[in-house]
């Protein structure tokens, strides 16, 4: 490769830098955030011996958004560099701590020019994938969201109106219960709360879905909400009761937008390849399947052993050394949708496998607390993903677990 490629992005304009293998400027530019500068970029690259055979390797701080896409779909080598690991390298190259953007796209070529090595490519992931990745980790946003969105709704009702979450809180889901909006929505405040007939109660509960025990459920409602309790005036209780609506309307539009994003989601990962030999995996249904599978992604040159995804998940602990000292500590730079999702993974893997079962009870009596037995269990997990999808083969309990012939072996596993 005769040159690199260095792109400072920013929202509406980028600045581009070219250099040789010696690192002497070949190119500079400032393109728009359009079609045009697009044109304008490849024309550039072209100039420099660009060609579809020998593609000039980018560098780019994001690996998200339509210049990346582009770049992406010409099969150019792309190469998102963290951007704390741009500022290390811009020391190298300025000791006065100037900064200007010209200046980090030449950093950014250098970067490829000198250790290219060391950095990681944007995986060549096929198009189902890409979009199973945007459906799945905007379901998981929708889902921070609507737990966002019930907390100050939450914290709210607690300011005046205790007795509400004290009658729907019996419920697993709390707020979130398709019977605590509905009632909520229809009594904002205490007082409209405790004026509700037991008809109405009746009618509200078949609205949000109830469809047994009603009679009971009922009058359960009917007493807890006339239980008496401090009260705010009025007038204050009514504006009280307002700004909960409001509230409520965003709880209700995270929760259908969580719901909608989960069916686009197990709908297009469904559609997979991997989508079987994934869900073979005790603990993986369709929708953490799909978050894995969104952050694995389906290019298999991604990771090399199964040790590369480990550390990508986070899963793999970190060894630090220095002359005498030594310490084994959990990984803290890590992909964290993925080690999210590993550690409903592993907890759900322990009650549909005795394998992982009895894996973490190891861990355990070799004295790892529950998050770390966890962090292992997870371990072993996604290396035995990583061989299943490498051979196209389906979880195998006998395989993953083997039975222990011998005691020492059993703590080694």
């Amino acid at each position: 490769m005769g040159a690199f490629c260095g792109i400072d992005w920013a929202s509406d304009h980028h600045d581009i830098a070219v250099v040789d293998e010696t690192g002497s400027l070949l190119a500079r530019a400032r393109i728009d955030d359009t079609a045009a500068g697009l044109d304008q970029l490849l024309r550039i690259l072209a100039e420099q011996g660009d060609t579809p055979h020998h593609p000039v390797p980018v560098a780019i701080e994001t690996s998200l958004g339509l210049l990346v896409a582009s770049l992406r779909a010409t099969g150019r080598p792309i190469y998102a560099i963290n951007p704390m690991a741009a500022a290390r390298y811009r020391d190298r190259h300025t000791v006065s701590r100037k900064k200007s953007d010209h200046l980090d796209a030449m950093v950014l070529a250098n970067i490829l020019r000198t250790d290219a090595a060391a950095h990681r490519q944007l995986p060549a992931d096929s198009e189902l994938a890409q979009a199973v990745a945007v459906l799945a980790r905007a379901q998981q946003d929708a889902v921070w969201d609507r737990t966002q969105a019930g907390n100050k709704l939450t914290s709210h009702l607690r300011a005046y109106f205790p007795g509400f979450l004290a009658a729907v809180g019996r419920r697993r889901e709390g707020i979130f219960h398709p019977i605590a909006r509905t009632l909520l929505a229809a009594a904002p405040t205490p007082g409209q709360a405790a004026r509700l007939t037991r008809t109405q109660l009746r009618t509200l509960l078949k609205k949000a879905g109830r469809k047994n025990t009603i009679d009971k459920e009922v009058e359960r409602l009917h007493s807890e909400l006339r239980i008496p309790q401090m009260r705010h005036l009025p007038l204050v209780e009514e504006a009280m009761g307002r700004q909960t609506l409001a509230l409520l309307r965003q709880l209700e539009a995270a929760c259908v937008s969580a719901d909608d994003l989960a069916e686009a989601s197990v709908r297009a990962f469904e559609t997979h390849a991997d989508a079987e030999i994934i869900t073979s995996f005790p603990g993986l249904g369709p929708l953490s399947g799909a978050r894995v599978l969104a952050e694995i992604g389906d290019d298999r040159s991604r990771f090399a052993d199964a040790r590369g995804l480990k550390a990508y998940a986070g899963s793999a602990p970190v060894t630090r050394a220095s002359g005498k000292s030594v310490s084994v500590m959990a990984r803290r730079v890590k992909n964290q949708r993925l080690a999210g999702v590993g550690y409903m993974w592993a907890f759900a893997a322990m009650a549909h496998s005795d394998g992982a079962r009895a894996h973490y009870d190891r861990r355990r009596e070799a004295g790892d607390r529950h998050t770390a037995a966890q962090r292992n269990l997870f371990n072993r997990m996604i290396g035995c993903l990583h061989h299943c999808l490498t051979h196209g083969l389906p979880f195998d309990e006998t395989v993953a677990f083997p039975t222990p012939t011998e005691p020492h072996l059993s703590l080694a596993a």
